[in-house]
């Protein structure tokens, strides 16, 4: 089975740059700062809340993403990893709120992101932003997202108990109608209600997580009957308690009920988690077949946005696998 995850051609759309920093190039950095094997890498480890979840992230990541070059530096590695696993198509978003801290225009991220990017690998490149800064100082720049050159979409993420402005839908529409894809985080630490907000008031076809979307069968049918795609990271939902276990994640009921759900790993800083393990952790927590696991890599090729003569060449590789 390991042999077969590692062969299928894989993507990963749901990942944020920030959170997906190299744990060791902090150690090589700051060793006294950054210690091997912290607790919070544990695979048993499970954070109490979401903002004692973000508060790690950002006192990890911030110190070195001060410049476009750390971003490339990271990426490089980030990147690299992601072919050895055989990933060949990324959707990776930078946090919007970073270029405000660091006085660095988001077109010179999107560039050293993009300077990063290895042969063999397909990014499309993101930026996420808070649900309260549509109506705080980063609304000028929010307004200029659209024109943005090697900018793929742009998602909504942070803390998702905090209401979503209205001006939000006006804002995303525009993003479509200029060409990029729009996403909304809903359905991790807010009920299924938010799931039914991201896609019938700001319009999404890509929700990430998605997951408590199972908790209303009638909000399950309309992202079913939407044709909208739920990026579920599984051990991050473990991680954060929004899932007791793998065992007990309700992505097999998710797409069963035909909602098409792909596999990525969210913040690899803070779970210490490859996208590999992702896959292993279904198959052997969740018994997941050959033919479930197929499918999840299918889902990713049929969202990803690339030339359909690669798409086609991608689904005909993960049949032959599957078959085999």
């Amino acid at each position: 089975m390991r042999d077969f995850i590692q062969a299928l051609p894989k993507t990963e759309t749901h990942l944020h740059v920030e959170g997906a920093l190299p744990y060791e190039l902090l150690e090589a950095w700051r060793p006294a700062d950054y210690p091997p094997n912290p607790p919070f890498r544990a695979r048993s480890y499970r954070y109490r809340t979401f903002p004692d979840f973000e508060k790690i992230l950002l006192d990890a990541a911030l110190p070195w993403f001060t410049t476009p070059e750390r971003y490339y530096e990271a990426c490089k590695v980030i990147f690299a990893k992601q072919l050895a696993q055989n990933v060949r198509y990324v959707e990776t978003s930078f946090h919007l709120p970073v270029t405000k801290f660091i006085n660095v225009p988001g077109p010179e991220i999107i560039a050293a992101i993009r300077a990063a990017v290895p042969a063999g690998l397909e990014v499309r490149i993101f930026t996420g932003m808070l649900r309260s800064d549509i109506t705080g100082d980063l609304r000028p720049t929010i307004n200029q997202l659209h024109n943005w050159d090697g900018l793929a979409g742009v998602d909504l993420h942070g803390f998702e108990q905090m209401p979503t402005s209205i001006e939000t839908a006006e804002v995303w529409a525009r993003l479509r109608a200029a060409g990029k894809v729009t996403k909304c985080h809903a359905g991790e630490f807010d009920g299924p209600a938010r799931v039914r907000e991201a896609i019938e008031l700001l319009g999404v076809k890509r929700v990430q997580h998605g997951v408590r979307a199972v908790e209303d069968p009638a909000v399950v049918r309309l992202a079913a009957e939407r044709g909208v795609t739920f990026d579920v990271c599984p051990i991050s939902n473990v991680g954060l308690r929004v899932a007791p276990s793998i065992r007990e994640h309700p992505i097999r009921r998710l797409m069963q009920a035909g909602v098409r759900c792909t596999v990525s790993t969210d913040d690899p800083l803070c779970f210490a988690n490859s996208l590999v393990e992702e896959y292993t952790a279904l198959a052997l927590e969740l018994n997941f077949t050959r033919a479930e696991l197929a499918q999840v890599a299918r889902n990713g090729w049929e969202v990803a946005d690339v030339p359909s003569t690669v798409r086609d060449a991608a689904l005909t590789e993960i049949a032959r696998l599957a078959k085999g």
